[in-house]
């Protein structure tokens, strides 16, 4: 029976395999719920540890096996060698679904996509590279990937803070870990990686660029914070232990359903709120910033209003809440855009406003 399954798992490699790193992704669905929660560390650890030993491993098992078939006996380790790559995918995919959940929550689309369509180079590339030996260099440069991308966030979450620091120092992380699993590989599977070192450095040297001048042209999102719950009304005010807001009644089925951005009728002289619930893990603090931006249609460009400034600080569910007010002088396109200190994007509120005589009618929400 045994041999009959594995038999036709050898059949079926190919398509178990990205079955395997579906399976990751489905996992860290049920698992994965706050950034900054013990579980979560510790089932990236588990596929840290798992991708680490896997990739050398297999590939020791196979220069082993090339040997023994070359002289003419049956290569060993056939099981092992069958079943390390659905390990190595079912880690990778674990890797995968968790950055695309939590670098998801933590900006808008804009700011997601490259990792979205990294997601799908995934897939194609883990179908192109399965059969030939260059799958050494494709998993490895995506494990330093892997590395690199959950530094990123886990780092911050330890230190207490965000910002460019926290940022060079996951930099560094991910790089002397990913020199220990190379001298790993070079002392399990030598031949190999010696033909494909310098094309293991150059993908790694590849992802180190990509990730930085991402960081710096403000592309990837300021993980680990990210937006509970934004939205502009015409006045928010705090009571105990709430949050309390005046919108319009009566909101577009665009607005409400497709999420277009919607129109506020203002009058003149009137004043607008944007309202931000931000989630910050328990031990991190960080300045959210309000910035009012409104569409000159004459230059083109967005001309900023206003800038409002506030402290947070982490642990809440639900995120910390906190508002702005900024007078509307101008109708046309406006935004607010919620950001960190330096200028990174956690979630951005479009709306049109539009000039009225007499006030809409408004309807009194509680907030989030």
């Amino acid at each position: 029976m045994l041999q009959r399954i594995f038999l036709w798992m050898k059949t079926h490699e190919r398509h178990l395999s990205a079955l395997a790193m579906i399976a990751g992704f489905i996992g860290d669905n049920f698992f994965f719920g706050r950034v900054d929660l013990w579980k979560t560390h510790a089932l990236f650890a588990l596929y840290t540890v798992a991708c680490f030993i896997a990739i050398p491993l297999l590939h020791a098992l196979e220069i082993r096996a090339s040997r023994v078939a070359a002289l003419g006996g049956r290569p060993p380790y056939a099981r092992s060698r069958l079943l390390l790559p659905f390990l190595i995918q079912f880690a990778l995919g674990g890797f995968w679904s968790g950055f695309v959940i939590f670098y998801g929550r933590s900006a808008n689309l804009g700011a997601s996509w490259p990792f979205l369509l990294f997601l799908f180079l995934v897939f194609l590339g883990s179908e192109y590279f399965h059969r030939y030996h260059s799958r050494l260099v494709f998993t490895s440069v995506l494990f330093f990937f892997a590395l690199y991308s959950y530094a990123i966030f886990a780092v911050p979450i330890y230190a207490g803070s965000i910002g460019t620091g926290t940022f060079l120092i996951s930099g560094a992380i991910a790089i002397g870990l990913f020199a220990l699993f190379t001298m790993l590989l070079r002392t399990l599977a030598r031949e190999r990686f010696m033909n494909d070192v310098w094309r293991i450095r150059a993908g790694a040297l590849a992802v180190l660029v990509i990730i930085n001048v991402s960081y710096f042209t403000n592309v990837l999102p300021p993980l680990p914070l990210s937006a509970e719950a934004a939205g502009v009304y015409h006045e928010v005010w705090r009571v105990p232990g709430a949050y309390l807001a005046r919108g319009e009644t009566g909101e577009s089925w665009q607005a409400r359903l497709l999420g277009f951005p919607p129109t506020l009728h203002v009058v003149s002289g009137e004043s607008l709120s944007a309202y931000s619930s931000i989630f910050a893990p328990t031990t991190l603090r960080a300045t959210i910033v309000h910035r009012w931006q409104w569409y000159d249609p004459a230059q083109k460009a967005w001309v900023t209003k206003a800038v409002v400034a506030y402290p947070i600080v982490g642990g809440r569910d639900g995120g910390y809440r906190g508002y702005s007010t900024a007078p509307i002088d101008e109708a046309g396109e406006w935004r607010v855009s919620i950001e960190t200190s330096d200028g990174r994007i956690i979630t951005r509120l479009p709306f049109t406003v539009e000039h009225v005589a007499t006030p809409p009618v408004q309807t009194a929400v509680t907030l989030k």
